[in-house]
């Protein structure tokens, strides 16, 4: 068998050592040029928590984690339980997969946040990464899903997803906020596929849903008026609860000519905040979930 004809069939079984690769390398460039073309290893992760009541106090009713997605439960003097969400792959990037479901059992108070912002990175051509999360909310019980802010960078490729469901009495306040690039680096983001959907439902019906999705020029799309107005960070928050409409005069107040909010419909309220950077949007964040809270802010954020 001619040389060049083994190397060929050696590309195809996987090198056994770095000398065999060379020599490969030498006899047969197009061997190496095709295997570096191939799809790098992506970073998986899932985590599964049940908030329970136990007294006077939620605690930890069930765990799993996987992968890359860990969980960590600071200690507490508030009733509801904290868990704190760490990505150990450090970020997202194309081809990576997460998922994350939190749950909070009848009259449990569950608040779940991220250790640090999140980071999408620039991905390869033709893949995306994937973020889905799931919440259950059980009668009389409460989640605050509150993750700091998803910083963007040029390139990159983010597919996210975040579906509730919730009971009739059950409270759910949760924020999404995104960044398109650190201003005071001097990052802009001008090659983005970001595709946003957060859904909501009560009592098995569909009481919210919300569609975001940036292709191409983020930072010419963010300038027009009816998309971003010029802003450089935004963020999405709902709070969903019987007595919703009581909270939009304050929060209005609070958000003033950097957003909207609307009671969208009965218990359902929804805020959409710009700001031209990280700093500016939790100048109106930090305020706007705090006056929805009944737990202070997880100290991950004010750290």
């Amino acid at each position: 068998m001619p040389l060049a004809d083994f190397c060929c069939c050696r590309s195809n079984l996987g090198y056994a050592d770095g000398q065999e690769r060379e020599e490969a390398a030498i006899t047969r460039p197009d061997v190496l040029k095709a295997e570096t073309a191939l799809k790098q290893p992506r970073a998986r992760g899932a985590v599964s928590v049940v908030g329970r009541r136990r007294g006077d106090a939620t605690v930890v009713g069930d765990l799993r984690q996987q992968g890359s997605l860990k969980l960590l439960f600071p200690r507490s003097d508030a009733d509801a339980m904290t868990a704190v969400l760490l990505n150990t792959a450090g970020g997202v990037t194309g081809g990576d997969r997460f998922e994350t479901r939190i749950e909070a059992e009848a009259g449990g108070h569950l608040v779940a946040t991220t250790q640090a912002a999140e980071r999408a990175y620039r991905a390869q051509a033709g893949e995306t990464g994937r973020l889905r999360t799931r919440i259950e909310v059980a009668p009389g019980a409460r989640v605050d899903w509150l993750p700091q802010e998803t910083i963007v960078y040029d390139g990159a490729a983010l597919d996210r997803h975040l579906r509730v469901n919730m009971a009739a009495d059950a409270v759910l306040l949760l924020v999404e906020p995104v960044i398109f690039g650190r201003a005071a680096m001097g990052e802009t983001v001008t090659d983005l596929r970001l595709r946003d959907r957060i859904d909501v439902r009560r009592d098995g019906l569909p009481v919210f849903a919300d569609r975001t999705r940036l292709t191409g020029n983020a930072r010419d799309l963010m300038r027009r008026g009816a998309v971003g107005a010029g802003a450089g960070a935004m963020a999405s928050l709902v709070y969903a609860a019987p007595d919703a409409a009581r909270f939009v005069a304050p929060a209005r107040e609070i958000v003033q000519h950097r957003g909207g909010v609307s009671l969208v419909r009965d218990g359902v309220l929804f805020a959409r905040v710009l700001a031209k950077d990280g700093f500016a949007l939790r100048r109106t964040l930090l305020p706007l979930i705090a006056s929805m809270s009944v737990t202070p802010l997880p100290r991950t954020w004010i750290l």
